[in-house]
């Protein structure tokens, strides 16, 4: 059986990230001593060079929910709805990560997943800054190498028998971006391949060389579940990160507005009630375009 994209995705994975991300990847595992099995740094301040200001996004997966929260709520919450995504700071940087066991890591970068999440945003460019031993990097990379062949899999039978594979990278980019609540403006899924059509092509081609997984048979029902679902995460999601993150609602407000062009500014009431200040934006970013 052939294998290119194997040897990319563990090259990607570990070529140089700013040492400032690094460095907040170690404190993060320094708060899951005993669950802590990789860190992974992903999404648009991989390609800024001043992180100040920024929002940093990681993903911290750890050996299982109990060993990461003890007996708290928090760890059904993270079974039942993942992942659980928490705020950090560390030396100055500020940043979100998202907690995941590693089976659910595995699950929801493949085929089998239920929802675009995790794969969606592993197909795309990220960096493995730490892992607790050889195995956790191991199954770390074989995870995040399931997620360009879900995409490209799934996008498939819906790109009216494209077989280019930046045009199959843009359609699953498409379709990915209708199936979840996302503050991005318009053609923002197209410009992820646009920025580095040359590492989307290299990708893609090794993805499809290897040969893709099998796509389901009936691909716009499939899709219709997933954009469905999706959304009804999103404000799932949005409704737990209400518990779990503190000042949610203005990293919510904050997000929009840098990616939508908006100027949402947040009221006290919505502040004191961030369940309920949140759900009361959505109409509002709907109507205007700001989510789609």
């Amino acid at each position: 059986m052939p294998n290119q994209l194997l040897p990319l995705v563990t090259a990607e994975l570990g070529a140089p990230a700013d040492p400032r991300a690094a460095a907040m990847a170690g404190a993060l595992v320094a708060k899951y001593p005993d669950a802590a099995r990789a860190v992974l740094f992903y999404g648009s301040c991989l390609r800024e060079a001043n992180l100040d200001g920024l929002m940093l996004d990681f993903y911290l997966i750890v050996s299982d929910y109990p060993a990461a929260y003890g007996k708290s709520w928090l760890a059904r919450a993270n079974r039942l709805i993942p992942p659980n995504v928490f705020p950090f700071e560390h030396n100055g940087l500020i940043a979100k990560y998202a907690v995941l066991s590693e089976a659910d890591f595995a699950r929801l970068n493949s085929v089998e997943a239920d929802n675009v999440s995790v794969w969606a945003r592993f197909a795309q460019p990220s960096r493995l800054l730490w892992a607790s031993d050889d195995l956790a990097r191991q199954r770390t990379v074989a995870a995040v190498a399931q997620a360009a062949p879900t995409l490209l899999s799934l996008a498939r039978p819906m790109a009216e028998g494209e077989a280019d594979a930046l045009a199959l990278w843009k359609a699953g980019f498409t379709l990915t971006y209708n199936a979840e609540l996302r503050a991005e403006k318009k053609g923002r899924s197209l410009s992820i391949v646009d920025a580095d059509p040359d590492r989307y092509r290299r990708i893609g081609e090794a993805a499809l060389a290897d040969g893709l997984p099998s796509s389901p048979a009936d691909a716009p029902a499939l899709w219709r579940r997933l954009q469905s679902r999706g959304k009804r995460l999103s404000v799932i999601r949005l409704a737990k990160a209400s518990f779990t993150y503190a000042g949610g609602i203005d990293y919510l407000a904050w997000k929009i507005n840098r990616h939508a062009g908006t100027q949402i500014v947040i009221k006290p009431w919505q502040r004191r009630w961030p369940l309920l200040g949140a759900v009361t934006l959505l109409p509002r970013l709907f109507r205007g375009g700001a989510i789609r």
